[in-house]
């Protein structure tokens, strides 16, 4: 709540318009009922001619004009400062994502931060765009209104005065009992939504292994939570409009049947007081039912800024980077893996101190079994993740001395999957290359054996491509990928496991590829189908996170068994 107020009225241009709108915005009421009252009393009381009121009618028509267009500009003025809080958040969330990019990734579901960066920001929209103008007119206008009835009648003045605090007691009532439910409202819509998106994504995997129909079901169940959650919401919204009309229509009977009984039995009233306060007291109570129904969205987005708080004061891992430059020349580093190990602390598993040596121009691959730890050590050499012990060393230095931008800048590392933008291939290429020109683009798809197949497209390399490169099988992506590493010319490439899920052909252009791109950088390849690897300079062998085996090839075909089994079993022949 301090927090929604710190950014309302931090906003001081806004707030001073809003305030001088409500100033106007009560002096428009009190005049529309004072034109309204001279016109009825002319007319039927004294007999007036329809020319002598013609000006009360200019009149009462130029303040319901003034009205219109300050409830407008009310509006307007509420619905700017919502969209520069709103930005403000998404700033905010999309800042604290970015920091970190793999870790971010790593911690929760997508569809959760997706809820919490559309759905939870677009809910603290109401109470800038409709808590905060009401909010200030209420504490304005009312008073002007409560001002003008004194002055004609004292007795009318304070029935109003003591009846008016109902209605903000029954709203504190109702927000305590509408804050958690709320928070229901929205934990529930925050886990539908989780559970959706990554359903979306893994939808073909689901159906492939016979779970679609218990998803669905879960789905379902999700949905039909968020459901009800709603409805809970929902009634008591509509208990509270129900007693805050019952509370104002007793209220202004009240003041009817006082002022009835003084202008008709007592006679101590005159008909323009009476009837004047008449139009001013369902003004009134109007004003402080409004603010109640601000005050019940007010805090349903009160509990939508909480969930966006609480996702940007979540911690994030984060590694500092120094300062020193990274200066290879022509030549890549020397990278040193002294004791580095890593560990996931929610999932148990752990990397074992590792120690390895990589030279400029080696080509190095890490193999082991599926869960050995292969793509962890990965992460933690390109500077994804921070060792839990030890340290990544480059030309003798640690690694997170460096600039963050100037190591990275000597980076290309290539996933199983390489992520493809929306846009034109030819953009997808140049994507780390800024400044790149067609003619570089296109040697550079040429070197990743792709520019005959681009060429043959209608638009060429203009040729868009869906979001995650929809429309390109996984080879074009991979090969799309290995165009961006020669146009960069990176002195240290990772690949993991380029090479899997590939036909024979698409393979052998990849790994001629590989051979080229080694011959100015260093290779650092995770290696699933062992055969491709058979003449790298330096392979590591994992098993569980510990480093069992270093050297050629031939060198662990001869001293390590574990190595020489998964090559026969690859192979096709008994075990040894």
């Amino acid at each position: 709540m301090k927090h929604l107020k710190h950014i309302a009225f931090s906003q001081r241009s806004v707030i001073y318009t809003l305030v001088l709108i409500s100033l106007l915005m009560g002096a428009a009421i009190i005049a529309q009922a004072y034109y309204f009252v001279a016109v009825i009393e002319g007319v039927f009381l004294n007999n007036a001619a329809f020319q002598s009121v013609i000006p009360l009618l200019i009149g009462l028509f130029f303040v319901l004009v003034v009205r219109a267009a300050l409830t407008y500009l009310s509006g307007r003025t509420g619905v700017k400062l919502a969209a520069k809080a709103k930005n403000e958040f998404r700033k905010s969330l999309v800042n604290k994502f970015s920091q970190n990019p793999v870790q971010a990734s790593m911690q929760g579901q997508s569809g959760r931060k997706i809820s919490v960066l559309m759905d939870a920001t677009d809910d603290v929209d109401s109470y800038f765009s409709s808590y905060v103008p009401q909010m200030i007119q209420t504490a304005i206008v009312p008073i002007i209104i409560l001002v003008a009835v004194f002055t004609q009648h004292i007795y009318s003045g304070l029935i109003m005065l003591i009846t008016a605090p109902f209605i903000p007691f029954f709203m504190a009532l109702i927000g305590v009992m509408t804050k958690k439910k709320s928070e229901e409202q929205l934990e529930k819509l925050a886990a539908f939504s989780g559970r959706f998106l990554d359903t979306l994504q893994g939808l073909t995997t689901l159906k492939l292994f016979g779970r679609a129909r218990k998803q669905r079901e879960l789905i379902e169940e999700s949905s039909l939570g968020f459901r009800d959650a709603t409805m809970e919401v929902l009634k008591v919204a509509f208990v509270s409009s129900l007693m805050l009309e019952f509370i104002s229509m007793l209220s202004i009977g009240l003041i009817a049947m006082e002022i009835a009984i003084r202008l008709v039995v007592y006679e101590n009233i005159s008909f323009f007081s009476a009837f004047f306060i008449l139009i001013l007291a369902p003004e009134f109570y109007q004003l402080l039912k409004d603010a109640g129904s601000a005050f019940h969205s007010g805090r349903g987005s009160i509990v939508a800024a909480q969930k966006v708080t609480e996702e940007l004061e979540e911690p994030t891992p984060h590694v500092e980077w120094g300062s020193s430059q990274l200066i290879t020349g022509t030549a890549p580093p020397a990278i040193e893996l002294a004791g580095v190990s890593f560990s996931y602390h929610d999932e148990g598993f752990a990397l074992k101190p590792i120690d390895a040596q990589i030279a400029p121009y080696h080509q190095v691959a890490i193999v082991g079994r599926t869960g050995s730890g292969k793509t962890t050590l990965l992460h933690v050499i390109a500077g994804l993740m921070a060792p839990t012990e030890g340290q990544v060393r480059v030309n003798e230095q640690p690694l997170f001395e460096y600039e963050e931008q100037e190591w990275f800048n000597q980076l290309s590392y290539i996933s199983q999957h390489p992520y493809l933008f929306s846009g034109t291939i030819a953009d997808n290429i140049a994507v780390g290359s800024s400044g790149a020109s067609r003619e570089q683009i296109v040697k550079a798809a040429e070197k990743a054996g792709i520019a005959s197949f681009i060429e043959s497209l209608e638009q060429g390399f203009d040729t868009p491509v869906g979001e995650a490169g929809r429309g390109l099988s996984g080879g074009e992506k991979q090969r799309v990928a290995i165009a961006r590493a020669f146009l960069k010319r990176p002195s240290v490439i990772l690949f993991d496991e380029p090479t899997t899920g590939l036909d024979l052909q698409t393979e052998k252009i990849l790994q001629r590829s590989l051979e080229e791109l080694s011959q100015s950088s260093t290779v650092i390849t995770v290696a699933h189908r062992l055969h491709t690897i058979q003449a790298a300079d330096q392979i590591l062998l994992l098993d569980e996170g510990r480093l069992i085996g270093s050297g050629t090839h031939e060198d662990l075909l001869q001293t390590v068994p574990y190595y020489r089994n998964m090559v026969s079993v690859q192979q096709g022949g008994e075990a040894r």
